[in-house]
This record gives structure tokens, C-alpha cells and sequence, in this order.
């Protein structure tokens, strides 16, 4: 007979037997797979399509634009532009396409941002697929090991993507010419690549990263007036972080598509001015 004045139960290390014992993978009874599903669509159609892109090595520059894939342009092989960020590093010897050499920093900076490895993980692996269902692997070693140990360099891929990003936006003043290289013009193409610098800043800017860069270790935020104010601003780019990431996924391929079908002929650059 209970008495009301027992003792606690101790605490054994041993599941309690009281619990439910649920064999079901999730009580769930919502379209949970739907968002992981859409997230491995869109990702995976971006690397089918920049994969093609980038191994063409044809089509990447139609004056006065440049795909951002092959910006800055690194290797001998390039197609001259006129004024563009042409540094030619790379000699003769390299033969492959030229946008191989610059991609790996983006494409790093992706792959390691804390967002995206939320998608993919769900996405590809299911680890987790959605929230509330389980995991289908047995172990789990989290980034402590090859190859997801290299997701910590995501500070040092934020380097180099702050450069990345101040030559697309070279490359998109370099925009308001003609294909005749006079100043003073803007092309739809224009409007595209505006649009394309600002959500690759927002998204550069709203990395986890920057935000603790900026203010993450500042102990006393009133000794540091501009760099507090700076964080803030960070932290509301930050709240945004998962629709800039998308936003600036989406516009970086339209912008070489753009190019690519000025290149081929199929449009033409409607002129505003």
C-alpha cells in the first residue's frame, strides 16, 4: 500500500521500465519527409547544374557580363575580358576549366556553413530526416571525424569569402557598360547581377562565423560601442540566415545562366539606358 511518504526512486543508469516503450520509427501524422525531400531536390538540381557549368569551360563571358563561376579568372585559358579580374596564375599547363579553381572557395563556404549542413544532413543522410523521427543509423560520430571533421574550417572558408564576394561586386559595376565597354549604360543583366551582390553580402555577412567574429567574444559590450551596434546588425542578418542562403543560391545560377544564353546567342540584353 502506497503511504504517499516514499522514498524518490534512484537514478540506475537502466531505462525505467515505466516508460512507453514505442516501436514505431515516430507518432508523427504530418508530411514530415516533404521539407527533406524539397531540400535534396534544390540542392541536388544546383550541383547538377553548376557541375555542368563548370567543367563546359565555354559561354562564361558575354560583355560586359561574366558568370560569377568564372570570376575571378585564374588560368591562361581564360577568355579575355576587358577590365575584368583577370589574373592568370595558372600557365598554359592547366588545361582543365578555369572555374574549377575559383569554386572551391565558394562551394567550401557552403558545404561547411551551418545551415546547409543542417539540408544536407537531413536531406541526403537523414541524420535526422525531420525533427521527432529517428535517426536510421545505428552510430553516430557526429564531426569528430574524416571527412566531417573538416566542417570546422568554416571560419577560415568566411576568409575567403568575403573576397569572393567584393570581386562579384567588381564585376557587377563593370556591368553598367555596353558590350562596346562604354560607362554610363545598364542592361537587365545589371538589375540580375545587383541583385546577386547584395544576397551574396547578406549571406556572407549573416554567417555564423562573422557574427562571432564581429562580437562573439566581447565581454563588455559598452567598451565596444561600433563593434556591438555592428553584432546586432549581424544577429538580424543572422535570424535570416536559411532564406538568404537559398536567395543567393538561386541568384549566383541565374546570373551564369544569364550569361551563358547571352554567350550562345539564344537572348539578347534588353537595354534600359
Amino acid at each position: 500500500m502506497a503511504t504517499g511518504t516514499e522514498p524518490p526512486r534512484q537514478l540506475t543508469g537502466v531505462q525505467d521500465a515505466s516508460r512507453a516503450a514505442i516501436a514505431a520509427r515516430h507518432l508523427r501524422t504530418d508530411r514530415w519527409w516533404l521539407a527533406p525531400a524539397a531540400t535534396a531536390a534544390g540542392l541536388l538540381a544546383f550541383i547538377v547544374y553548376s557541375t555542368w557549368r563548370a567543367f563546359a569551360n565555354a559561354d562564361y563571358y558575354a560583355a560586359p557580363y561574366v558568370s560569377p563561376f568564372y570570376s575571378p579568372c585564374l588560368a591562361e585559358n581564360c577568355v579575355p575580358m576587358k577590365d575584368g579580374p583577370n589574373w592568370e596564375i595558372f600557365g598554359s599547363w592547366w588545361v582543365l576549366s578555369p572555374a574549377l579553381l575559383i569554386l572551391v572557395f565558394p562551394l567550401g563556404f557552403r558545404l561547411t556553413c551551418y545551415y546547409y549542413r543542417k539540408a544536407y544532413y537531413r536531406g541526403f543522410w537523414a541524420s535526422p530526416p525531420a525533427c521527432a523521427v529517428a535517426e536510421p543509423h545505428a552510430k553516430y560520430t557526429g564531426e569528430t571525424r574524416f571527412p566531417l571533421i573538416f566542417q570546422n574550417m568554416h571560419r577560415y572558408f568566411f576568409y575567403a569569402a568575403v573576397p569572393v564576394a567584393a570581386i562579384l561586386t567588381y564585376d557587377t559595376v563593370l556591368t553598367f557598360r555596353n558590350d562596346q565597354y562604354e560607362w554610363g549604360h545598364m542592361g537587365l543583366g545589371t538589375l540580375i547581377f545587383l541583385a546577386n551582390s547584395v544576397l551574396i553580402w547578406a549571406y556572407t555577412l549573416s554567417c555564423h562565423s562573422c557574427r562571432h567574429i564581429i562580437g562573439g567574444r566581447l565581454r563588455h559590450f559598452s567598451k565596444h560601442p561600433v563593434r556591438y551596434r555592428m553584432w546586432g546588425w549581424a544577429g538580424k542578418l543572422n535570424s535570416r540566415h536559411a532564406q538568404l542562403a537559398w536567395a543567393s543560391l538561386v541568384s549566383v545560377a541565374l546570373c551564369d545562366l544569364y550569361v551563358y544564353l547571352l554567350a550562345t546567342g539564344a537572348i539578347t540584353d534588353p537595354r534600359i539606358f
